[in-house]
């Protein structure tokens, strides 16, 4: 059983910030690659940003320059540093992260429950 567990979301004047977190927990034996993602309203979800094993980040142009993704030092946990937040960031984000459990030969993808990011004009 694994579960991520993401916090941090909030209501945020445009221009200010936030920080989201996730913590993956349960039977994993390696997390291959961790990152967010964000559906808004009447949307399909999309990719923010994610960090693999190695350390290489992808972001989606929206946010580059203004979010910033970070592996904590347990390498279970992921950050997301939003920055100059726009009203068009209001969205729910997600965690996910591609994982090997303990009790498997492959991956799957495993989804957190979604904080909602509300930034206001």
């Amino acid at each position: 059983q694994v579960q991520l567990v993401e916090s941090g979301g909030g209501l945020v004047q445009a221009g200010g910030s936030l920080r989201l977190s996730c913590a993956a927990s349960g039977s994993i034996f390696s997390i291959n690659a961790i990152g967010w993602y964000r559906q808004a309203l009447g949307k399909h979800r999309e990719l923010v940003a994610h960090i693999g094993t190695g350390g290489s980040t992808v972001y989606a142009d929206s946010v580059k320059g203004r979010f910033t993704i970070s592996r904590g030092n347990a390498m279970n946990t992921v950050y997301l540093q939003m920055n100059s937040l726009k009203p068009e960031d209001t969205a729910v984000y997600y965690c996910s992260a591609i994982i090997q459990t303990s009790t498997s030969d492959y991956t799957a993808a495993y989804w957190g429950q979604g904080t909602q990011v509300t930034v206001s004009s």
